[in-house]
């Protein structure tokens, strides 16, 4: 049978994991240095504003409608292409107060429509959303998130062994701290795709996560005494194959909608796609490595429990020689 990774690789990935940890800190502490001073270029969604959907008879450049709302001083508004080129249909986000929200649409629509005339523009739908509402947006993804994180530490808890929970977790903030840090870095727009870009690679790379635990479950029924690092190791290479192959076929798919998927899709499909390469790599190199530290300040937390426990029973045998044998003094 053709494989296109062989089963009996033995590859000594703890060996790596000091490499990891450098590479793992360096992302994150960029990521949230990013995020923290630099911050996410939050989208209408999240900060309040307007959207217009509108329609043109001919073909018109993209390039000549955003030089239009740029000379109209509607600054800051962006204009995507909605379904295929020959649609001739756009969606303009616009920003602005809540005072003046519905004036800026307003003008905005007017401007289009009278300037855009002869293009035959028809405005199709207007949105509106005011900035308490979009703070309240921005406030419930988020808190998405983190309930997701506690499902899944629950969840790895009940399914596994909580000692296997933690390093699950760890991995999945390690992976989304890095997707929103790119977003703070390059300060495309953070929009509530991307929100449901980071939900989703939250459930791919738990899926990746819960493979390597079950196979070192398994290993462990089989081969009770084994230390843990042998069997994190062992379980590794025996997934790799599906893994790669996972993984790999997952972001050609990814990669395509990003490619050829329209500019409506392209931003949720480029968050997708970098979420798979840092998720598989955080299943082996970030939530094992955890796991396996864990249980390492696990065992000598109990050696010394055990020598302080050994400690006490030889000063109370001492003690009882005492009592059982006392000395004489003699003059």
């Amino acid at each position: 049978m053709f494989e296109v990774i062989k089963n009996d690789l033995n590859i000594n990935f703890t060996r790596m994991y000091p490499v990891a940890y450098i590479l793992s800190l360096t992302l994150v502490l960029g990521s949230l240095f990013f995020f923290f001073y630099k911050g996410l270029n939050y989208g209408v969604d999240f900060r309040g504003g307007a959207e217009i959907q509108i329609k043109f008879k001919t073909a018109i450049d993209l390039k000549d409608l955003r030089e239009n709302l740029s000379k109209g001083g509607f600054q800051g508004a962006s204009v995507q292409s909605i379904g295929e080129p020959s649609d001739n249909e756009f969606l303009v986000k616009v920003l602005a107060d809540e005072k003046h929200l519905n004036t800026v649409t307003q003008q905005i629509a007017l401007s289009l429509s009278k300037d855009f005339a002869d293009k035959g523009a028809e405005l199709r739908k207007t949105d509106i959303v005011g900035p308490k509402a979009g703070a309240e947006l921005r406030a419930s993804g988020f808190k998405a998130m983190a309930y997701s994180l506690i499902a899944i530490l629950i969840y790895i808890g009940l399914r596994f062994d909580f000692k296997y929970a933690p390093g699950a977790v760890i991995a999945l903030i390690h992976d989304s701290a890095i997707i929103i840090g790119v977003w703070a870095f390059t300060g495309v727009e953070f929009t509530l795709q991307i929100v449901a870009a980071v939900l989703t690679i939250i459930g791919y790379s738990v899926s990746d996560t819960v493979v390597i635990y079950d196979r070192v479950r398994e290993q462990e029924a089989k081969h009770p005494g084994i230390p843990l690092m042998e069997l994190l190791n062992t379980a590794i290479n025996e997934t790799l194959s599906r893994t790669i192959l996972t993984a790999g076929a997952t972001l050609l798919s990814s990669l395509a909608m990003f490619i050829w998927g329209g500019q409506s899709i392209r931003d949720f499909f480029l968050a997708v796609s970098i979420g798979i390469v840092v998720g598989t790599y955080s299943s082996v190199f970030v939530a094992a490595p955890i796991t396996l530290w864990l249980d390492i300040v696990k065992s000598k937390g109990r050696k010394s429990k055990d020598k302080d426990d050994d400690n006490y029973k030889n000063k109370d045998r001492d003690k009882n020689k005492k009592k059982n044998n006392p000395s004489t003094v003699t003059a």
